[in-house]
Formats: structure tokens, sequence, C-alpha cells
């Protein structure tokens, strides 16, 4: 039986860019070209007469930018959107703006030509398209996945330098910074560090961690090389760095890794995880495994369950994509599978 293809609406009004992603996006069995906008005047036209699976979706154009366009899509008729646009990474905030509205991946234009770079931007976007088409039934998710707390926090004035007797340890892609805000809102310190890997561009993670921090009561941060973790604070991996943990003396570190991509991802779940069963004791990890198409994560969290670790993967229900929790399941690397909800709830109880 013949599989339909992913219909995806271009919207970029440089010809020589949808010149390319048409090229690419042909190239791929799985992908067609549904129709090329060169404004989102003209998208709408088009989507009037057929509704893509997905769109591919530039920031700066004439008469209205992405952004707007993202925003009233996703509140007139939500289709998954992928971003791919220079202006996002030259301004980040650009970026969690559009997650905020719903966009599923934000790629940035590559800088160069050089060809490892423009094979990674390549695959990235056939990567992300494909992992947004498979979301179109959870948009809903998406939009309703709203941070309990929208203005500035107060910080915990407790110590944070304590021994720390417990390590969190937390992976995501697809949807996962909508999850992630999700949870992180709604824990209430004291709670042990958190180290987090959600597949985002170097450039970004930055941007992503200040937000978190902002509407937080615990300090988020992006992580950077040799911080001894503590209470009450959460690590983000850098966007261009694999993060890891390794041990110092009684105190555990950050360390950032610049080899090569693992399971396609750079930071990877799977170098997270596996960093922590080399150095941390099993009683004193949990690791979380949350929405994301793919499997990166799943087989190093089935090592650390057949060690002895406590882990959960995000359930189908409030998954926007369930692919890499549900991989975890499928291997039995779950101990517990909890809705964003109750993974939330686990977390505050977590003392």
């Amino acid at each position: 039986m013949k599989t339909e293809k992913i219909k995806v609406l271009i919207v970029d009004d440089s010809r020589i860019v949808s010149g390319l992603l048409t090229d690419l996006v042909e190239r791929d069995p799985e992908l067609t070209v549904m129709g090329v906008a060169g404004d989102p005047y003209e998208a709408v036209k088009l989507i009037q007469l057929a509704t893509p699976d997905v769109i591919l979706l530039d920031i700066e154009m004439p008469k209205m930018d992405g952004i707007t366009f993202l925003k009233k899509i996703m509140n007139q008729h939500p289709i998954p959107v992928v971003i791919f646009s220079g202006v996002a990474e030259a301004n980040s905030r650009n970026a969690i703006m559009a997650f905020r509205y719903g966009a599923l991946e934000v790629i940035p234009k590559p800088k160069s030509i050089d060809p490892q770079a423009l094979k990674e931007t390549r695959s990235r976007i056939l990567f992300a398209l494909k992992a947004a088409a498979h979301s179109k039934n959870k948009l809903h998710l998406v939009r309703s996945l709203k941070p309990i707390k929208d203005v500035a926090v107060v910080k915990p004035t407790m110590n944070t330098l304590s021994l720390v007797n417990k390590i969190i340890f937390m992976g995501a892609s697809t949807g996962g910074t909508q999850a992630i805000e999700y949870i992180l809102t709604r824990i209430e310190p004291p709670l042990p560090p958190v180290l987090i890997t959600q597949h985002m561009p170097g450039g970004f993670t930055k941007s992503f961690a200040e937000r978190l921090d902002s509407i937080c009561s615990l300090a988020v941060v992006e992580a950077q090389d040799n911080q001894t973790l503590e209470m009450n604070h959460v690590y983000v991996a850098n966007g261009d760095y694999h993060l890891l943990v390794e041990r110092s003396g009684y105190n555990y570190k950050t360390k950032l890794s610049d080899d090569e991509p693992v399971n396609r991802h750079k930071p990877a779940v799977d170098v997270l995880f596996r960093s922590a069963l080399k150095c941390v004791p099993t009683e004193k990890m949990v690791a979380i495994l949350l929405t994301g198409m793919g499997e990166d994560g799943a087989k190093a969290m089935l090592d650390m369950k057949q060690s002895g670790v406590f882990t959960i993967a995000q359930d189908e229900k409030s998954s926007v994509v369930w692919g890499m929790p549900g991989k975890a399941v499928k291997y039995g690397a779950a101990s517990k599978v909890s809705s964003l909800s109750e993974i939330a709830d686990f977390l505050n109880a977590l003392k």
C-alpha cells in the first residue's frame, strides 16, 4: 500500500531560498511541496485551497512578519509549523517567541556554505518537517501547555550549596520546550538539581534558559563547563555541545563535550544519560524522557532502569510526538509512564 506523502507549504520571500528548499523537500520520498508563498497573504490563499500537513516558515518577510503569521495561524487554523530563518538566530528571543506561539521547531539558516554545515541543516530540516507532521493531531496540546506563572518570581534564599542527595536528568525534543515550561513552572523548591537536554540549536538555548528563569521559582541557566551542581538549579544543555555530568569529590559538575552528534543530535539525551550512569549512584538518579520524535535517550534509559534507576516516560496522551518516550515504553525502559501533570507532582514530592 502506497503511503501518502507529507504535504509541505514553503513560505519565504526569497526565490533562491524557496527554490533550494523545494529541491530539498522533493528529493525526500516521504515529502512533497504543495505550494510556495512569498508572503503570509499568499500563504493564506494557498491554505484556503488545500491544507498542508506542515508549514516551513521564514520570519522576516514583507507585508507581515512570520511571528505574527504564526500567531494568527495557531489561533485560527492550527497547522504544524517549522521556522527556518536567519533572523531567529540573530535575535534568539524571536525563536523563543515562536515556540511560545506554537512553532514545533526553529532552525537557523546556515551562516556559511561549509559542506558539513549545509548537510546538517538539510538533515535537520527534513527531520523537523516529518516530526512536525506527525504532531498535527496534537497541536491542541502545544497551545494548552501554558506556564502557570508569567511574571517575575521570587527565588529561594535557602542555602543551595548543601550536598546534593539526588539528581534529575531530563530529555526532550519536538514539543519539549512547552512541556518543560509546563513542568518547571509547577515546581516549588526545594528540588534536587535538574540537567536537561532539549534538542535545540546553539544560540537559542541561552534565551530559552533565561525565559524559564524568569517564570520559575527555580534558578535556570544555560549549562557552562565545570559548574558545580546546586540544589534548586536547572541546567539546560547548550545547543552547541553535549551536556554530561561528572563526579568531583563529594560534588557533581557539568561537562560540555564537542564530540560528534549521537542519534543525529547534538546535544543528545543518550550522552547525558550515559554520563550519569558512569558516575552517579543509581539510587541518587531520576531519569525523565519527554515528547520528541525518534528514540534519542530511550536505549540509554533502558540501561538506567536495568541498573536500578527510577525512570519516567511521558505518556502518549500528553505528548506532542510520542516517539522518544514511546520507544522507551516499547523497550521496557520506563519504571512509570506519566502525564506532564503527574511528572510535576512527582518532582514536587521529591524532597
